[in-house]
């Protein structure tokens, strides 16, 4: 409850005393006159009442849903690129391996060619059953013509230590000029030894360094393999020569034999290393050891070289173990060539997974961006229905608002507001004791005898008129209308608010009795002209007691020998006069500025003799009724009904 300080002058006939009243505001005129203050531009702009911020709540409601779709694009367009990727890395291991197979081929080449110059230098020139070095040379040129990307590798130069790297023509050349030196009586082994395996060994450099073993896929272990069983070929081939040496000249020096055990070891090791990451080849190098018909003498004569002992030079030998050893690495490039099938077709499986893995890769782009739109369009049709059910919830509900700040307002009038709140809260408002309240009785005199020369209408109309003035009047002060019944008007002050400790409510009372009664003066009686309405009044100070009563129209009531003895000040009183008790008498004097007459012993129904006395003014005067503009104030003082009557050509 909010009490406001007015302050009233006499002008344009309105009060200007310095008086003080009490407004009455409900939580809902409290919260609408908080949403009436401005608001900022970011408030407006996303309330959903307002059509720009319809907007703003719509473009987050499409937005919303399209992040997912954006992260799904994006998360697939990543793992497309990743695929992509990974079909090149797999596609590079195919060319690498394609490029190292064809230059494996060249290194096969030459190994055999130095297999078979080697063992031309240990026999002296003999024949070759398997070709002549003729033919030999002829097999190898034809393997580096086929070759389409030659490497760029270092050999060896004829005078010095120094390496080259040259390109195909040059080694070309270079190897036709090593050929021409080579003789059985000028040429030593470490010499062609030494050149071959440096070439061979350049060629495995670069061939094993061009293959990438670490990538997305599984093809590592099998090039390891690879590049092993291939490393693992050329040292027993290096080994066989050593082997050859070993049964032309009966014997290995001991540099010859530490190089024919290193690389026998790291041939087999190597081969053994393939197997491992390859379990697969285990099956198929059984299988060709087991239909070797000379395998087991090929075992046998590597531990006979390995014990080297001293025996006679044989040349048949030499050809058996140069023919048994020939034979043993053809089949190990048939276990290369069968890795190499492998490789190829795990790539080939990897790529088709690859792709399986792009296609629907794409199809899920593709089903997002045709999806999208669709999705879109719906949330932004639900989206446009919820703010229609919300705009027109809004709408219901700013009326039903106005609907109830008429429903509370026409509350407030009828109880107090204070316990309007708590009735409505709590839904029952216990009785309340008062110590000190001045209560306030008025009414017309000889009213029976005007009803009865008016028609009901127009008793209406008249007491309509009367008690509008009277509640604008009574709202300069600090009082509460309590209720009117028939000509009756019944106002208290010091409830429910109490003001009783500086016994503000009996100066109110006092000073709003002597304003009603200078009002009153203004009307004329209907049907008696110039006769003026007169109105009897009687007020009294004291305790009473207060409450709700009722609960299908429930009314605020004062209970109390306080109430009746006020209604005896009234009805005992004389027409154009206040009549007080000696109560409000005193209460009066102890507050000064009021003049009293005492009118003496009185006989009051139901309380004996009481001393009384009239309110006659107040030092300085009040703001008088006759100074009301009185045509702006009756323009139309009937009833609403009445007026809709009037319009409807009812009356």
């Amino acid at each position: 409850m909010l009490t406001i300080q007015r302050d009233m002058s006499p002008r344009n006939g309105s009060c200007v005393a310095e008086v003080s009243s009490v407004r009455s505001l409900s939580s809902d005129d409290v919260s609408g006159t908080k949403n009436n203050k401005k608001k900022s531009c970011w408030a407006r702009a996303t309330d959903p009442a307002h059509r720009r911020g319809r907007r703003i709540q719509l473009l987050q409601m499409l937005v919303l849903p399209f992040i997912p779709i954006l992260a799904l694009i994006v998360q697939t367009a990543n793992t497309l690129h990743d695929i992509l990727i990974y079909r090149q890395e797999v596609s590079d291991i195919e060319t690498q391996v394609t490029i190292a197979t064809d230059l494996g081929k060249v290194v096969t080449r030459m190994q055999l060619e130095r297999s078979e110059v080697a063992f031309f230098i240990y026999t002296n020139g003999n024949t070759l059953r398997r070709s002549n070095l003729t033919q030999r040379f002829a097999i190898t040129d034809q393997a580096l013509h086929n070759m389409t990307m030659w490497p760029l590798v270092s050999v060896p130069r004829d005078e010095t230590e120094a390496y080259d790297v040259v390109n195909k023509e040059a080694f070309q050349a270079r190897l036709n000029d090593f050929r021409q030196k080579i003789s059985s009586e000028e040429s030593s082994i470490t010499e062609v030894m030494a050149w071959y395996t440096s070439v061979n060994a350049a060629m495995l450099d670069h061939l094993t360094n061009q293959i990438k073993e670490t990538d997305n896929s599984g093809v590592w272990r099998y090039l390891i393999a690879f590049k092993n069983l291939l490393r693992s070929i050329e040292s027993l081939g290096i080994a066989s020569v050593y082997g050859i040496n070993y049964f032309g000249r009966g014997i290995l020096m001991s540099e010859n034999y530490v190089s024919y055990v290193r690389h026998e070891t790291l041939g087999r090791d190597l081969l053994n290393g393939s197997l491992t990451y390859v379990p697969s080849l285990k099956a198929f190098y059984a299988e060709l050891t087991r239909t070797m018909t000379d395998y087991g003498r090929i075992k046998s004569r590597r531990e006979e070289i390995l014990r080297n002992r001293k025996r006679e030079p044989s040349v048949e030998d030499a050809i058996a173990y140069f023919d048994s050893m020939a034979t043993y690495v053809d089949e190990l490039r048939k276990l290369q060539r069968e890795l190499r099938h492998m490789i190829r077709e795990y790539v080939n499986s990897t790529l088709q997974d690859a792709s399986n893995k792009e296609v629907a890769g794409i199809a899920i782009v593709v089903l997002v961006l045709v999806i999208s739109p669709i999705i879109i369009v719906l949330v932004r049709n639900a989206v446009a229905t919820i703010q229609m059910y919300a705009a027109n919830l809004a709408q219901k509900a700013r009326e039903l608002k106005r609907e109830k700040r008429k429903s509370d307002t026409l509350l407030f009038q009828m109880l107090p507001t204070s316990v309007a709140q708590q009735l409505k809260q709590t839904q029952q408002v216990p009785a309340e004791y008062y110590e000190a309240v001045t209560v306030y009785f008025s009414d017309i005199v000889g009213f029976t005898e005007i009803a009865a020369e008016n028609t009901p209408l127009e008793v209406v109309t008249f007491l309509n008129s009367i008690y509008k003035l009277f509640d604008a009047r009574i709202e300069c002060y600090d009082v509460y209308k309590v209720e009117t019944i028939g000509d009756s008007y019944m106002v208290a002050s010091g409830l429910p608010v109490r003001n009783g400790k500086s016994d503000k409510h009996v100066s109110e009372i006092a000073t709003m009795a002597l304003d009603l009664l200078a009002a009153s003066t203004v009307f004329q009686v209907p049907k008696r002209p110039g006769e003026r309405l007169q109105i009897r009044s009687g007020a009294h100070t004291g305790p009473v007691v207060a409450g709700i009563v009722g609960t299908k129209m429930p009314r605020y009531c004062l209970f109390g020998d306080t109430v009746n003895t006020a209604s005896r000040m009234e009805s005992t009183g004389e027409a154009l006069r206040i009549h007080i008790s000696l109560e409000m008498k005193k209460a009066l004097d102890a507050v000064g500025g009021f003049r009293i007459e005492h009118r003496g012993l009185v006989d009051v129904k139901g309380k004996g003799l009481m001393d009384t006395y009239w309110l006659e003014c107040k030092d300085g005067g009040i703001a008088r009724a006759a100074e009301l503009d009185l045509p702006y104030f009756f323009e139309d003082v009937r009833p609403v009904f009445m007026r809709r009557l009037r319009e409807e050509g009812t009356l």
